[in-house]
């Protein structure tokens, strides 16, 4: 205490002043803060509670985004050829050819799902043919992947008008697989190629709704004198085709049937059936476990399911030695035949991207009951569709299935598939 008494006799008058200072500061913040929080209390209103009908708007705009966001991944043209009306008017059109062929779909049954999908379960050959013809009766070109395309020659006049310099367009509905449609318009103007793509699903009852729309620029387009039309986006989405295609003039039906038989199910690229020369004199050049998968979907129709990554011998042998002119000590040698198991060891046939196929050009029916096939291979992603040329012998059997006799082939546009010739 004493020492207290002494400090304030030595330092007093500038401790009182020090005191009066803080005192002072603690009394001004204190006024400084109850201004500001009135300031806050005279500023803050009660939130606004939002109408049903605000809330509806909010609602359908998102859906307007979400819809339209159906097709974010595709790079959008930076600059639209079409003015905002004609787009519109296209909408229209592609929504009136929908409601055209609306009866297909009234009885379908659409799931929920996102919206880039249709959620339909199942569409089938026979609805997608008759979409696409009821399209061609109205004279719009129509296409899908199993029927000729209707109308095709306003594609051929697009095509003249785009080499002789004149603005064009042309519209094509193309059926999907899952019942969707897309309307894709070239538009040709000022020397620039474009497309307007409205994707068209449906509801319950067959309602058709646009799905999303997207512009995108082309890089070159090309009408092969076989009648493809090939065409090249200038953006190329990862993982898709180099190049977009439709056969434009279909083939003759009995070519059709023969490439559906005997052609469509072989690979170009994952073994050697289509790019060897080979016959029963060397036909061991061409097995390789892999090409059992396509040879078993081609004579049974249906995908191939293994126990254990094994296929039981006896079947294994029965399909090969009915498609091919091989014998059991043949395949046993070549095709991961395991004796233990009495089995062949199943290896899987991985996807390659922009692979080749083949199409039946020609044939002759032969006195020795045989079928010579003339076969061109198109890459429609290396813009050729005689990138080379087949000669396939098959012997046609009386329960309707059939023997490859041999095969030749001839490069002509193209060299053949890097990974076939690697495995060669």
């Amino acid at each position: 205490m004493e020492d207290v008494k002494w400090l304030l006799r030595r330092c007093g008058l500038p401790i009182l002043l020090l005191l009066i200072f803080v005192i002072a500061g603690v009394f001004c913040w204190g006024k400084l803060h109850a201004e500001k929080q009135k300031v806050a209390e005279e500023v803050w209103e009660p939130p606004i509670e939002i109408e049903n009908s605000e809330a509806e708007t909010e609602e359908a705009e998102n859906a307007e985004i979400s819809t339209e966001s159906a097709y974010w991944f595709i790079p959008q043209a930076s600059d639209d050829l079409l003015s905002e009306k004609e787009k519109e008017q296209l909408q229209s059109t592609v929504l009136s050819a929908a409601e055209s062929v609306r009866e297909i779909y009234k009885d379908i049954v659409i799931a929920d799902a996102p919206s880039y999908s249709s959620g339909i379960n199942e569409f089938t050959h026979e609805q997608r043919k008759a979409v696409v013809e009821q399209l061609g009766r109205s004279g719009l070109v129509s296409v899908e992947e199993d029927t000729a395309m209707q109308n095709h020659e306003v594609i051929e006049t697009f095509y003249a008008d785009y080499l002789d310099g004149r603005d064009s367009m042309v519209t094509v509905f193309e059926v999907y697989r899952d019942g969707l449609i897309g309307a894709v318009t070239f538009i040709y103007r000022k020397g620039e190629l474009q497309t307007y793509y409205i994707g068209i699903r449906w509801k319950e009852g067959g309602i058709p709704e646009i799905q999303g729309t997207s512009v995108s620029n082309v890089a070159e387009i090309k009408l092969t004198e076989k009648g493809y039309f090939i065409y090249a986006y200038e953006y190329v989405i990862a993982h898709a085709s180099l190049r977009q295609y439709w056969r434009i003039e279909p083939l003759p039906e009995d070519w059709r049937e023969l490439t559906e038989k005997y052609i469509s199910g072989l690979s170009y690229v994952n073994y050697n059936v289509l790019v060897t020369n080979w016959d029963s004199n060397n036909v061991e050049d061409i097995l390789m476990p892999c090409m059992y998968e396509d040879i078993y979907r081609i004579s049974t129709g249906e995908n191939l399911k293994t126990e254990d990554w094994k296929i039981p011998a006896e079947e294994y042998e029965r399909i090969m030695t009915t498609y091919f002119p091989v014998s059991v000590e043949q395949l046993r040698e070549h095709c991961g035949y395991a004796e233990g198991s009495n089995s062949y060891e199943y290896e899987m046939i991985y996807a390659s991207p922009y692979p080749p196929f083949g199409e039946v050009v020609d044939y002759t029916k032969n006195a020795d009951g045989t079928i010579t096939l003339i076969v061109d291979g198109v890459w429609s992603d290396y813009n050729s569709d005689l990138a080379f040329r087949n000669t396939v012998v098959v012997l046609p059997f009386e329960d309707g299935t059939f023997r490859y006799l041999s095969n030749s082939i001839e490069q002509i546009e193209l060299e053949l598939p890097p990974i076939a010739r690697k495995k060669g």
